[in-house]
């Protein structure tokens, strides 16, 4: 049986949070799914991450000649994109007068604090909110094309979704560079640094959970979902009665 030692670090990070990933899964599917068919729920989605994306990329500018630097894999990065998509949402002037919520206030004092103590501890917030934009990214931009497909009142684009945009194709590759990254920049780390990004990486999930937590109007678009699907079965059954009667004479 292989030893802790030989296990890439990586996979310990993912068995360390298993249990707290799945519960952020299941709420950020249940809110920025729904998403995919209501814009106002993913501009707030957008809005919220798009300062946490800010934030890591600002510090990896500031600590690019460190072995975090190697995180820095070319095309991953995502403030244009998340800036070019709430410009799309929520108009060219959506920083007039903006000011962060609670949730998201907090999650920066965090990054604040563990970057002023070690910028290392950071390493966690950048591995995992990248691979999970990449991963889940590509998935939500699939169903997002194919809502588009099959709403009629909707344009057969995926516009506003600049953000799950990778050019060249390259997700698998980024996501590749970043995992052998990480597990190399692990192996020339003290014990005790590793296990405090053990700790960071179960927090990135809790802090995500919290801004999620605050996206609204989730549970109202459900009630439409539920009401239109309503609907459109009683139309299907006024028109299989109509059918019936009139092939039947």
């Amino acid at each position: 049986m292989a030893s802790e030692v030989e296990v890439p670090f990586t996979k310990q990070m993912r068995i360390a949070t298993k249990e707290i990933h799945n519960v952020s899964d299941a709420l950020i599917n249940a809110k920025l799914g729904i998403a995919m068919t209501e814009d106002r729920v993913w501009a707030e989605g957008l809005l919220v991450f798009y300062e946490v994306f800010r934030y890591l990329e600002e510090a990896l500018d500031r600590h690019s000649h460190t072995l975090i630097g190697e995180l820095d894999i070319p095309g991953m990065r995502r403030t244009e994109a998340f800036e070019k998509d709430l410009c799309y949402y929520l108009g060219n002037d959506w920083k007039n007068g903006y000011t962060p919520r609670e949730s998201v206030c907090q999650y920066l004092k965090h990054l604040e604090k563990i970057e002023e103590e070690n910028p290392y501890f950071l390493m966690s917030y950048i591995y995992h909110l990248y691979m999970g934009l990449l991963s889940g990214g590509q998935i939500l931009r699939r169903k997002k094309v194919l809502l588009e497909k099959l709403t009629f009142s909707r344009k057969d684009t995926v516009e506003g979704m600049a953000v799950t945009e990778i050019a060249d194709g390259s997700v698998s590759k980024i996501k590749r560079q970043m995992t052998e990254s990480m597990n190399q920049i692990a192996g020339e780390m003290d014990e005790d640094t590793r296990q405090r990004l053990m700790d960071e990486s179960k927090m990135v999930f809790i802090l995500n959970n919290r801004m999620v937590h605050s996206i609204e109007g989730a549970g109202a678009v459900v009630t439409i979902k539920i009401i239109k699907l309503g609907v459109y079965g009683a139309l299907a059954v006024l028109l299989f009665t109509y059918l019936k009667k009139f092939l039947t004479g």
